[in-house]
């Protein structure tokens, strides 16, 4: 029988990043992870022969620095293939409109100067606000009662930055907190590029329209991230996100960490309230005095662990949780560039967002709230192989391409939803990029039903757990469990499904870190 100090569960990106900052205190650890390789929705999968493409997560705009540092990940080989990659939003007619350098740093095509100002006005107060809540990503969330100092040095902290702000800054925060990103662009802008793309960004990843309670507070979340210590700066991983993965693993194991695929775990072991390991399905066990799991939080409490050692109130609110995906993936390979109509060779390699207006992304969610599929997705768009030829033969390109809105509940049923997807993103490309369905030689596509199944994410939501303000900070990822520690002594969340939420960052491995360590001791 193995045993270590810590056992980890799950081997994405948090669950190893966990473990390697964990053996770097001094912990014995040992990660199990269910599938044959690690990383989880952040690998770099061959999709066709030659072609290769981060299968789920596909940008690097939130890892977090003190990860890289702690890690030393650029020395266990992460490298990026560009940086300050730019946004394109397509537009009719070839009135594109980019944001160049860090999230539009640089407004670049035809736009009249008010709209440009304005711009520059509303970038500078959303990157202020964003960070204000930027720190408390990195932080253990305070407890509202019996909290003690730590918690509430962690809200002084927090109410110190809004004051920071001064008088007119502050009242402007606190009166746009939960506003809905439709409006506040409809305050501040006039162009319906911008504002699509603004819009698309506030709802990516989430079951929110952009007339949604809530979704600035998911802008805000997305430009609480970097890259290359800019905020709001998006890069391309070399090798895709893989190339993240790689460097975590390979940190991990320098570290000593005991690394096991393939090794599903069947439930957790409890003796006397307390986790002391983990059955495997292979009939072995683990056993371990500290057992810290990056799975999906319902999952690991409510399969892993069984209700039978929580109490009622625990049980409902797990069960309330709402974590149903509305994002869908495809990848193309292509027998030459992409033919999109007057962008330039730098936009290309870059960023692209069809959203053409508020109403558009909108309408599109119309269509989801009703279990349909939209009749012109919204897209996200990378063709990583132009920044990094190694994912695409000589000659050749992979093109990576987000989808919204594809609910995980679609009425019709994604066995026959499947192609109808495929054709209505084809005709949207096409629309922008004429002639591109005569390059593509082979096309893969993962609906929210898929990702939940090959990744285990319950809805195939990207973030574990809708971001909602019910289900962020101190009620992520529901009362009770926010502080990463769970009722069983010896138990910790440390995954997407806890604060702060997805995105690949490593931010609530580094949180659940402390918990376990204490704060000295991380």
């Amino acid at each position: 029988m193995r045993s270590s100090d810590v056992l980890v569960v799950g081997g994405g990106h948090n669950g190893l990043a966990l473990a390697a900052l964990l053996a770097k205190a001094g912990r014995k650890t040992i990660l199990v992870e269910a599938g044959e390789t690690v990383g989880g929705a952040a690998q770099t999968v061959e999709f066709a022969p030659g072609f290769r493409v981060s299968h789920v997560a596909h940008l690097c705009h939130h890892l977090h620095p003190e990860i890289v540092r702690r890690l030393e990940l650029e020395r266990h080989g992460l490298a990026f293939a560009a940086v300050g990659v730019p946004t394109t939003a397509l537009a009719a007619e070839g009135r594109h409109l980019t944001l160049g350098g860090a999230y539009g740093e640089r407004l670049e095509g035809e736009v009249a100067e008010a709209e440009r100002a304005a711009w520059a006005a509303l970038r500078a107060k959303l990157l202020k606000y964003a960070g204000v809540l930027k720190p408390f990503l990195a932080e253990i969330p305070p407890r509202l009662k019996h909290g003690g100092p730590a918690s509430l040095m962690t809200l002084g902290k927090l109410g110190l930055s809004i004051r920071r702000l001064g008088r007119d800054d502050m009242r402007e925060f606190l009166r746009m907190l939960l506003m809905n990103v439709a409006d506040v662009l409809d305050e501040e802008l006039s162009d319906d590029r911008l504002k699509g793309l603004l819009a698309f960004d506030a709802v990516l990843g989430t079951n929110l329209g952009p007339r949604s309670p809530n979704s600035l507070m998911t802008l805000y979340y997305r430009l609480a991230g970097e890259a290359g210590s800019v905020p709001g700066a998006i890069a391309l991983p070399k090798g895709g996100m893989g190339g993240v993965v790689a460097a975590l693993a390979n940190a991990a194991r320098a570290a000593g960490v005991q690394i096991l695929t393939g090794a599903p775990v069947e439930r957790i072991l409890v003796e006397g309230d307390r986790a002391v390991g983990v059955a495997l399905a292979s009939g072995e066990e683990i056993r371990a005095p500290m057992v810290a799991s990056a799975a999906n939080p319902v999952t690991t409490l409510m399969s892993l662990l069984g209700p039978q050692h929580l109490d009622a109130g625990m049980v409902r609110r797990l069960t309330h949780v709402r974590s149903k995906g509305t994002v869908a993936k495809l990848h193309l390979a292509l027998d030459g560039p992409p033919p999109f109509a007057g962008v330039p060779p730098a936009a290309l390699a870059g960023r692209l967002v069809v959203a053409p207006s508020v109403g558009a992304v909108e309408r599109a969610f119309d269509a989801a709230k009703y279990g349909g599929l939209a009749e012109a997705p919204m897209l996200e768009i990378l063709v990583p192989s132009l920044s990094d030829p190694s994912l695409a033969p000589a000659g050749k390109h992979v093109m990576s391409v987000s989808a919204i809105y594809a609910p995980y509940g679609y009425k019709e049923g994604w066995e026959t939803g499947r192609d109808l997807l495929r054709d209505r993103v084809l005709a949207v490309l096409e629309s922008h990029a004429p002639g591109i369905g005569a390059r593509v030689t082979a096309v893969e596509v993962l609906t929210p039903t898929d990702i939940e199944a090959r990744y285990r994410m319950p809805g195939g939501h990207w973030h574990h757990g809708e971001l909602a303000i019910d289900q962020m900070l101190m009620l992520r990822p529901v009362h009770g469990l926010a502080q990463y520690a769970t009722p069983i002594e010896g138990l910790y969340l440390a995954g997407a499904g806890s604060h702060p939420g997805g995105n690949v960052s490593g931010a609530p491995a580094l949180n659940a870190a402390r918990k376990i360590l204490g704060r000295k001791g991380a």
